[in-house]
């Protein structure tokens, strides 16, 4: 029986730069959600200073983009594994029709950075007479 060594950071390493810009290091994990009058998307950002995220809402397309800096450290402290992933990340959501990107607002709070989108009420549909010509 041959037993092969599993390292499970490889395998996403590969995944998430996939279709990405090479400089991105990691993608932090996002959950999204509709309520009746907003969009929620929160992403799980540890370690990550508020100063280094970045939030912006261009033409229709939401982009999360920031770093987490790499801690030094010393084999003197005793260091014998260092399994946190750090520096540069992008996340990139196509907004729906009805958010309304000026109201957008962004907090960040214990490592979870939250977005909130408002909606825009939709137009009613109306009913157009036809009139003679």
């Amino acid at each position: 029986m041959t037993i092969v060594r599993y390292g499970p950071w490889s395998l996403f390493d590969r995944v998430s730069r996939q279709g990405t810009d090479p400089s991105v290091s990691f993608i932090p994990a996002v959950d999204v959600l509709e309520e009746k009058d907003r969009y929620i998307v929160r992403a799980d950002l540890p370690g990550v200073s508020r100063d280094d995220i970045e939030v912006t809402a261009d033409d229709g397309v939401l982009t999360l983009k920031g770093e987490r800096k790499t801690e030094a450290h010393s084999a003197e402290e005793g260091f014998s594994r260092t399994e946190r992933v750090s520096g540069s990340f992008v996340r990139r959501f196509t907004l729906p029709e009805t958010a309304q990107a000026e109201g957008i607002k962004a907090t960040h709070v214990n490592g979870v950075l939250e977005v909130t989108i408002p909606k825009q009420a939709k137009p009613e549909a109306r009913r157009i007479n036809v009139e003679a010509a």
